[in-house]
């Protein structure tokens, strides 16, 4: 059975950083591609970052130079690490593993940002 496990999320000031981290199971972690996406209230889901089996990684516009992906294979673990946070940040943030056509995301954890 597959799991995505998030956690990390909670409460913050603008201008302060969280550490998402989320634990997967279930499936060959080393051979997907993981990501974290976020949902605000009333907008879309959006690609936050990603990271391949390869370890190169991609950063949505807004996120760039103050988040940074990372993972763990021999912990089965991907980490999001989100420095000078902003109340646009406010979401919640899923975190996805895909493979070929398999794609699986979690339950998601909340990051709010207070201004």
């Amino acid at each position: 059975q597959v799991q995505l496990v998030e956690s990390g999320g909670g409460l913050v000031q603008a201008g302060g950083s969280l550490r998402l981290s989320c634990a997967a199971s279930g499936i060959i972690f080393s051979a997907y591609t993981m990501g974290w996406y976020r949902q605000a209230p009333g907008k879309q889901r959006e690609l936050v970052a990603a990271i391949t089996s390869g370890g190169s990684t991609s950063y949505g516009d807004s996120v760039k130079g103050r988040f940074t992906i990372s993972r763990d294979n021999a912990k089965k673990m991907v980490y999001l690490q989100m420095n000078s946070l902003k109340p646009e940040d406010t979401a919640v943030y899923y975190c996805n593993a895909r493979g070929g056509i398999a794609s699986m995301t979690g339950q998601g954890t909340q990051v709010t940002v207070s201004s």
